[in-house]
């Protein structure tokens, strides 16, 4: 072989070689590290602050009168034992916040001028019997309901609101969360060719959402 062939494919070599190292360095570029990750999965749990929250008032008919039932079946799971959670019912609730500054009361007529003068927290409750998670129901109510609701969400002072009151009317205003009422089951199932599914827990939950504003209604007296 002579010695311009022998450059030849020395330089096809050298050619092909640094195709494969650029190849493998966009692949490295596009794949994330499992840092990167974790710091996204951490920014989807960030708590709510007083910052985030929007500022709704008065909404009219929000409050449900009866459950919303969800049509949410039963998985089968009979391979293993499991446990899981079903939201079986929900109503559009307003959350309220009842320390002092965030509640009002005036007339009879005339109108109504009130602000936040206390800041604090409102924080959703949960009650049952049997076994059951807090935390559990509250992430399944994100998933089942709305991925606004939280397990609390602070107020600040300020957000000024107005109101009419009909005549020979009291007006009430009540600062607080538009959020959820919901009732809540958990089950077991066994394996096996049974695949017997029992209830394990139920209950009720209240949560906030993001969403704060101020309810009004009045009385007669």
């Amino acid at each position: 072989m002579g010695i311009s062939s022998r450059r030849a494919v020395t330089g096809a070599a050298t050619a092909l070689l640094l195709c494969l190292m650029t190849a493998g360095t966009a692949a490295a570029e596009e794949a994330p590290s499992d840092s990167t990750a974790s710091d996204s999965a951490a920014s989807d749990n960030t708590a709510i602050s007083a910052d985030q929250t929007t500022d709704i008032n008065d909404r009219q008919d929000w409050e449900d009168t009866a459950d919303q039932p969800l049509d949410e079946k039963t998985p089968a799971m009979c391979d293993r034992p499991e446990t899981w959670y079903t939201i079986t019912s929900k109503t559009n609730y307003h959350v309220p916040s009842w320390w002092n500054g965030t509640k009002y009361k005036d007339g009879p007529g005339g109108a109504m001028s009130v602000s936040v003068t206390k800041s604090g927290t409102i924080s959703g409750e949960v009650s049952g019997s049997g076994e059951w998670s807090a935390g559990a129901i509250l992430a399944k109510a994100k998933t089942t309901i709305s991925v606004k609701i939280a397990g609390s969400v602070s107020v600040t002072t300020g957000h000024t609101y107005s109101h009419n009151i009909s005549r020979n009317k009291y007006g009430h205003l009540q600062y607080g969360s538009w959020g959820y009422k919901m009732t809540w089951k958990r089950w077991r199932s066994g394996s096996g060719s049974s695949c017997s599914t029992v209830e394990i827990g139920h209950g009720t939950a209240i949560y906030p959402t993001s969403e704060t504003g101020w309810k009004y209604w009045e009385t007669s007296s």
